[in-house]
């Protein structure tokens, strides 16, 4: 969640497009605008607003959030009104301040007739002389009231610096006026202008800390060739640089595909050579689009940290470049940034440093830019002083949005001053952040400010901060992996548990211990199978440790069957043999004899000869009936045997095909369903209390288990009402004795409904 900012707005009677805060006392504020030259009715205007009302470190966060409108009130303390035949204020910059007293430049075009005769001092500048502090309420002198104000607003000078415009149509204007902070040496300043809508554009040079503007105060003209402008400039000085001598400034400015600086100092007698410090490259062949990302502004984070703003082609979103400047002026990208999806074009931004007041080797800059769609993103940037900067690493601090109506024109921090007292002295440290807009309005948010290293770490190099420095890409890796696998082994460990406790896995971590029974029976719900059956949980694995030995005794069964099938088909092969056997060797025996007798008759008589040949034919007749029967008979054997052989084997595969205890597949699908229903619905077991003659509850149908009366091995089971015949009889399984229970867990177990992993739950009600 982002953090809340408190905020106070004054709406005007004109719009805004620039404003700056006095640099030595953040309690003042410099807006312009107005509506330009006379025709639209609307006044040109400088103002100075007091964004100081009640003490905002006396506030708790939730009090600022609740009554802003009365805690954060701003109100306008000087008010010059300008000529309204003139132009509107486009650009503002304060110079210098006074306690009493701020110095400003401001850019102003002259009224057109004077632009047509060639003349257009568009470079101003006021001294702008505050009002007196509110006495104390307790001052009997001065009775509590603010005296009056009696302080003067006058104009310091105005000149025309930049080259006059050869078009016929004069729409040239400062766009730009920025200025450096006075140099610590010999307090120079130097300040810049640029040009909006000319022909061709210019950057103009001087010296800021003239009493008036005048011609010979121009440091150096930089032309930037027929249809091109500048889109921004910026000016850094190097007060603690060793390398090169005091009073040196850098000097950068942008235009929309490439970034020029170089290295000045005030009254040089050379003109400054612009070096091409860095180009926005051409997309490759294969790009969707041809067109390249422009650059919209830029500011010095240091002399050798450059900070760019550039809008991506055809409105498609924004970017923050960090470039890093060598001593000669040649830039490489070590950071970015993507601003988020809702800017499509960002229009402003501002930058301040959190300055510390003891030695530190880092620093931080706040960043506040402005999108086309109304809202602030405020980022932080933390970096050393001094290379090398080990990629510094951009953070969103927060997002407002909707800060304004219609277009933001213009962004500014105040100054921060590091305290010098002790921490503990000081109190709660403030960087207030204002925004103006052509809707008439100005925003002014109050940030809070944080001491780092906290208190609490006493260290002697403690600065302020708005966000706490992030942790190094390789503790912020480090980190990131050791919490990653830990999130993924302890989701790994819960869903070992919950599948232990479902019954879906082996024990490995005894899950089921952890529990409660009535816990245990919530979560551990029946599995429902594709035909509907349900299996209680627990009861996969023993289901299977019965499957495996069903399969090896139907096996066992097989193989003895197969043996046995074999041992009488062997066995009868070789009887219906050994009587063949014997059946021919008395059938020889017989023929030997016949014969026999057949020569000694043919040796008597005729006669006696012809009964012979007869008695023997019939013998051999005789002979071959028994040997046809003998054969009929092996036939029929062993067709029986292969039939009854083929008859055990089929039952034996039907036997391996059934399902293990199909005989009381319905008491367990009754079983899982009593169980199911008892979890999810009111349980139709009336409690031990209900009287048995309640007329409702005997209404209610109860699952009944009992043992058939010629065998109680056998079991039988249905739902019946507690009032049909014998059902009285029955007992639930709670008011079963120890002994009882265990006699009906065998009989049970014995049938294959249930199994000691699943414990009674499951019998409870039955």
């Amino acid at each position: 969640m982002a953090p809340a900012v408190a905020a106070a707005k004054l709406t005007l009677s004109y719009p805004l497009y620039a404003s700056d805060f006095d640099p030595q006392n953040s309690s003042f504020l410099l807006v312009g605008g107005g509506g330009g030259q006379g025709r639209t009715g609307i006044g040109n205007k400088i103002v100075i607003f007091l964004p100081s009302p009640l003490r905002p470190h006396r506030l708790t966060l939730s009090q600022t959030l609740i009554n802003t409108s009365r805690k954060q009130t701003l109100s306008e303390v000087v008010d010059i009104d300008l000529s309204k035949d003139e132009d509107s204020v486009t650009s503002l910059a304060v110079a210098s301040s006074t306690p009493s007293s701020v110095t400003a430049f401001a850019g102003i075009n002259s009224s057109e007739k004077d632009q047509a005769a060639g003349k257009n001092e568009h470079l101003r500048s006021f001294r702008l002389e505050y009002p007196p502090k509110r006495r104390p309420e307790n001052d009997a002198e001065k009775g509590g009231l603010v005296e009056e104000y009696k302080g003067q607003t006058a104009p310091l000078g105005r000149a025309s610096l930049f080259t006059p415009s050869t078009a016929i149509r004069k729409e040239t204007y400062q766009r730009i006026t920025r200025l450096s902070r006075p140099c610590k040496v010999n307090g120079g300043q130097l300040g810049a202008i640029a040009t909006g809508l000319a022909p061709e554009g210019e950057i103009v040079l001087f010296d800021a800390k003239t009493n008036g503007p005048m011609g010979p105060w121009v440091e150096a003209r930089l032309s930037m060739g027929k249809g091109q402008e500048a889109a921004d400039v910026d000016i850094i000085g190097h007060d603690d640089a060793q390398d090169v001598p005091p009073g040196t400034f850098s000097v950068a400015y942008s235009t929309d595909y490439e970034v020029h600086a170089f290295k000045m100092t005030l009254k040089q007698n050379k003109a400054p050579v612009p070096q091409s410090a860095f180009e926005e490259p051409h997309p490759d062949a294969f790009a969707s689009t041809k067109d390249r990302s422009k650059f919209r502004s830029l500011r010095f984070l240091s002399p050798s940290l450059l900070l760019l703003l550039q809008n991506r082609p055809k409105r498609s979103g924004s970017d923050l470049l960090l470039l890093e400047l060598s001593s000669s002026y040649q830039a490489r990208i070590i950071g970015t940034k993507r601003l988020h999806k809702g800017i499509n074009s960002a229009t402003a931004l501002s930058v301040t440093d959190l300055a510390s007041s003891k030695p530190s080797q880092s620093t931080q800059h706040i960043i506040a830019v402005a999108g086309q769609d109304t809202s602030i993103s405020i980022l932080t940037l933390e970096h050393r002083y001094e290379p090398p900067f080990k990629s510094p690493k951009f953070r969103l601090h927060t997002l407002l949005r909707a800060v304004h109506p219609l277009q933001i024109t213009s962004l500014s921090f105040s100054t921060f001053s590091p305290p010098q007292t002790s921490q503990k002295d000081t109190p709660p440290q403030y960087i207030k952040f204002a925004s103006t807009s052509v809707a008439n309005t100005v925003v002014l948010h109050t940030l809070p400010l944080t001491p780092y290293p906290p208190p609490s770490q006493k260290s002697s190099k403690q600065r302020y901060v708005l966000t706490s420095p992030g942790r190094s890409d390789a503790a912020q890796m480090t980190f990131s992996i050791i919490v990653s696998a830990l999130v993924i082994a302890l989701g790994a460990f819960l869903l070992q548990a919950f599948t232990e406790i479902r019954g879906g896995s082996p024990e490995y971590l005894g899950a089921k211990g952890w529990l409660s029974q009535r816990v245990h029976d919530y979560i551990a719900v029946p599995y429902i199978l594709e035909n509907g059956t349900s299996i209680a949980p627990n009861t996969r694995s023993s289901m299977s440790d019965r499957a495996s030995s069903t399969s090896s005794s139907l096996l066992g069964e097989i193989t003895t069957t197969l043996s046995s099938v074999s041992g009488r088909a062997s066995s009868t092969s070789t009887s219906i043999h050994e009587e063949i056997t014997d059946k021919f060797a008395d059938l020889q025996s017989t023929a030997s004899s016949s014969t026999a007798a057949a020569k000694e008759s043919l040796a008597d008589t005729p006669e006696n000869a012809k009964k012979a040949l007869s008695a023997a034919l019939d013998a051999a007749s005789s002979a071959a009936a028994e040997l046809k029967e003998a054969s009929e008979a092996y036939s029929a054997t062993a067709s029986d045997t292969l039939t009854a052989a083929s008859n055990s084997l089929t039952s034996a595969a039907s036997a391996a095909t059934q399902k293990p205890s199909n005989q009381y597949a319905h008491i367990r699908d009754l079983l899982s369903r009593h169980h199911h229903h008892r979890r999810h619905a009111t349980p139709p077991i009336p409690s031990p209390s209900s009287s048995s003659n309640d007329q409702t509850t005997n209404n209610i149908p109860h699952m009944i288990i009992h043992s058939d009366d010629d065998d109680e091995s056998k079991l039988q089971a249905g739902y019946h009402h507690v009032g049909r015949e014998g059902a009285r009889a029955a007992k639930r399984w709670e008011e079963l004795s120890a002994r009882e229970r265990e006699i009906w867990k065998g009989r049970l177990l014995k049938a294959g409904v249930w199994v000691k992993e699943e414990g009674e739950a499951v019998l409870k009600g039955v």
